[in-house]
């Protein structure tokens, strides 16, 4: 139980604090964070990862493609041709595959880092090509993933208003590039971090190193419920940009999983060491390994 707060007027001490409302909104939360990932841009319906070579790789559900799709896609989807600058595809003919509503030829499908990614539909799929650390991987949605209708809520630790803390911003002396390991093999995670956000558990103080997202600082921690309760890798937590003074909120009854929790399709961040806190944060998510589905294709 967290004893301590760095500022007054956190979790249940703050005067005006209504537990009730407090505990609906992070229900309320929950709901939404479950839609988002049963939603179409979640993480349920990944199908396959595909890391790409330089050349000609050739899709479809047929055994002699370069990736192959599950069996209910056309046995022969297309080429796609990877250089250094992208990823093109040449559909094969008389094959339904669709960009924006209209048949595809022939087109270059803007990646995951550029302004305008692009999808491309065939039947109930969909694929996108991301880009990391220099490398180009196909990464396939199946709408009718059955995964998607049998997820059930995500178990979580009951919602302690005391997890919710004060935290202040200590700035690099210029923002500095993190070298983050990911769930994939020899792949890295390099975001912008400005510096780290201390705070106070049962008063030890305690600081994770943020990361630059958006209006917003992005955690990857873990602590020593990690590997038991909570997923191996890690959680998730994002936080409100600092004010003037360096302050901010961290409600660990926000922490959540990684999407490679639920699939092997995701690059997903670790929680690096100098982000290991010896602290137990029951609040958040748990990790059950059961919903954790793998579809039967080679990828």
């Amino acid at each position: 139980m967290i004893t301590a707060c760095l500022i007054a007027g956190c979790g249940s001490g703050e005067p005006d604090f209504d537990r009730e409302s407090y505990e609906a909104e992070i229900q309320e939360w929950r709901s939404e964070r479950l839609a988002r990932l049963k939603g179409p841009d979640g993480y349920l319906n990944l199908a396959g990862l595909f890391w790409l070579e330089k050349g000609a790789t050739r899709i479809g559900s047929a055994p002699d493609n370069d990736v192959i799709f599950p069996a209910y896609a056309a046995p022969y989807i297309g080429t796609l041709h990877t250089t250094e600058s992208g990823v093109e595809l040449a559909a094969e003919p008389g094959v339904d595959v669709r960009y924006d509503g209209g048949p595809v030829k022939s087109i270059l499908i803007s990646d995951d880092t550029t302004d305008s990614p692009i999808a491309i539909m065939h039947r109930s799929f969909a694929w996108t090509i991301i880009k990391r650390d220099g490398r180009f991987g196909l990464r396939l949605r199946d709408f009718e993933n059955p995964a998607i209708a049998a997820f059930p809520p995500i178990d979580s630790f009951v919602i302690d208003p005391a997890y919710r803390v004060a935290g202040t911003l200590r700035r690099y002396d210029k923002p500095r590039i993190a070298n983050v390991d990911t769930v994939i093999e020899g792949l890295g995670y390099h975001p912008a971090s400005p510096g780290v956000v201390e705070f106070e558990i049962d008063d030890e103080r305690y600081s994770l190193e943020a990361y630059a997202s958006g209006d917003q600082l992005f955690f990857v921690f873990g602590d020593a419920t990690t590997g038991r309760e909570t997923y191996p890798a890690g959680r998730f937590l994002y936080a409100d940009a600092p004010d003037a003074d360096g302050r901010t909120l961290m409600d660990f009854n926000r922490a959540y999983n990684p999407p490679c929790a639920f699939n092997d399709f995701a690059t997903c961040p670790v929680a690096s060491p100098r982000n290991r806190m010896t602290a137990r944060i029951e609040a958040g998510e748990k990790f059950d390994p059961a919903l954790h589905a793998t579809p039967d294709i080679p990828h």
